[in-house]
């Protein structure tokens, strides 16, 4: 039988079907988020606008309180004559070059500190036996031909720092030994971490304020006093201690128990386990809600104005009292503590990431 030839069925390939690239979806989605975006942006522009007039366009940059009384835009004048009182309050003016000494050694020291490389005993001891002594006599005086000057004086920027850093940097480590006492399996420990952590965290920072500087001195004995910004600063480093006891009591629930058992088979006694195995990798894992304490410190230190000692931004708001410019330069004095406070709370966040991508703890 003849073989029959078919006709062949060519089947051409499928293409895939034809996308039209529509931006306007792709970049903002329906419709609805299309017009809400761009009532956004539309008003975002109007408002940068005003602000770019009011700052610069309109704004008065040399003169008196009189010339910016006639001008409608920002009176820059004012912070040119304020800001040495706004960075250093009372201190005497022909010896501020030692408050602003004083805080260029402690912000070149921090600056320094930042490599976690250099971290070690010896670093600790230069802060410990040379910055801290040398920015404590430059502030205080009294020795080596300098003039003394009272803690009452002390106030602006510098006080702001010596305030929350300084209090932060022993808090840790008493908020630390907290933490551990916290997790302890010895009863009387545990209770006694317990219920300090919990009455400290259960009442505001302004109340401990008010008692470490008005109720302290009441059970002192007659004759013995201390120093109103010692009194300031204790209460701050106890009431961050509690805060920071919390967040490294976080760090070290997420360590596995085989760490601890892991060192304990190793011929480890407790404490070499907690410092040199699990320590290390919980507050690794803690380094974003350390920062962000230690942000909302740096700004909490406004309220020690309630117990007489004169802040940043308490020296801002003193300036704007100036009988010569009240009334003039409201806003202009907010923000420039605004600046100064975001500026360095932006670069504690990005300290905080640039931790974080070195010792590997997120998954970008």
């Amino acid at each position: 039988m003849a073989d029959i030839d078919l006709p062949s069925t060519v089947i051409a390939p499928q293409r895939p079907p034809k996308i039209r690239a529509n931006w306007i979806r792709t970049w903002f989605g329906t419709p609805g988020n299309t017009l809400i975006t761009l009532v956004c942006v539309g008003t975002l522009f109007i408002l940068a606008k005003l602000a770019i007039d009011w700052l610069l366009v309109k704004a008065t940059f040399a003169g008196t309180p009189a010339d910016c009384k006639s001008g409608s835009g920002a009176c820059w004048p004012f912070l040119a004559a304020k800001l040495r009182y706004m960075l250093f309050g009372f201190y005497p003016f022909e010896e501020q070059w030692r408050p602003l000494l004083a805080l260029s050694l402690f912000l070149g020291g921090a600056l320094v500190s930042m490599s976690p490389r250099l971290w070690g005993r010896a670093l600790l001891g230069v802060w410990c036996l040379v910055l801290i002594p040398a920015q404590y006599v430059l502030m205080a005086g009294g020795v080596f031909g300098l003039v003394p000057v009272p803690t009452s004086q002390w106030g602006g920027l510098p006080l702001s720092f010596l305030l929350s850093f300084i209090g932060l940097a022993c808090a840790l480590p008493l908020g630390i030994l907290l933490a551990l006492s916290r997790i302890s399996e010895l009863p009387i420990i545990r209770i006694l971490a317990v219920s300090f952590i919990e009455i400290v965290r259960g009442v505001p920072l302004i109340s401990i304020l008010f008692m470490a500087t008005v109720m302290l001195p009441l059970f002192m004995p007659e004759g013995v006093t201390i120093d109103k910004l010692v009194r300031a600063q204790v209460a701050i480093i106890i009431f961050a201690a509690a805060y920071i006891a919390e967040i490294v009591r976080g760090g070290l629930q997420d360590i596995p128990r085989g760490q601890v058992e892991a060192g304990s088979a190793l011929g480890l006694h407790y404490w070499l386990v907690m410092f040199k195995i699990v320590l290390p990798q919980a507050m690794k894992k803690v380094i974003p809600p350390l920062v962000g304490l230690f942000i909302g410190f740096f700004q909490d230190t406004t309220l020690v104005t309630i117990v007489g000692l004169l802040d940043f931004l308490d020296t801002v708001r003193s300036a704007m009292r100036d009988p010569a410019w009240q009334g003039i330069a409201v806003l202009e004095g907010y923000l420039f503590a605004a600046a100064v406070y975001f500026t360095f709370s932006a670069l504690m966040g990005s300290y905080s990431r640039y931790l974080e991508r070195y010792f590997k703890t997120t998954h970008d």
